[in-house]
């Protein structure tokens, strides 16, 4: 991993914690295009979880399923603490929600009902403490 993250990553962060799923999607593809291993593959995994959010958010609760599985599961090669960003928390909290979202589905609830009848838990990018 290099030293610092670029500034851009950080905007992107801003943009996930901030609920604006799309614009982070975009700023992360923007580095992601242009990254190499291991950067790479972790910048598309927290936008692939920001597209899961954004999915989630337009009541699509199969693509939001879908991305959070796979952005989790290029996630999962890093360590607990990987660019400044507790890997393992965020891991967890999309761990959470995809549950949420896979008992929906089982249960035949609609993403309407899901979305104004629940607290979700809506994964955070949080610093890790040796940032």
């Amino acid at each position: 991993m290099s030293e610092t993250m670029p500034q851009e990553f950080w905007q992107g962060v801003e943009q996930f914690n901030s609920g604006q799923f799309y614009a982070c999607h975009d700023t992360l593809e923007a580095l992601w295009i242009e990254a190499i291993e291991p950067e790479k593959t972790f910048y598309q995994g927290i936008l692939q979880i920001a597209v899961a959010l954004y999915h989630l958010r337009n009541e699509n609760l199969r693509g939001a399923a879908i991305l959070l599985g796979e952005g989790s599961n290029r996630l999962r090669r890093y360590p607990d603490s990987y660019g400044g960003i507790n890997v393992d928390e965020l891991l967890s909290q999309s761990a959470e929600l995809l549950t949420v979202l896979q008992q929906t589905s089982v249960n035949k609830i609609s993403a309407s009902e899901l979305l104004e009848n629940q607290n979700l838990p809506i994964p955070k990018l949080v610093l890790s403490n040796d940032c």
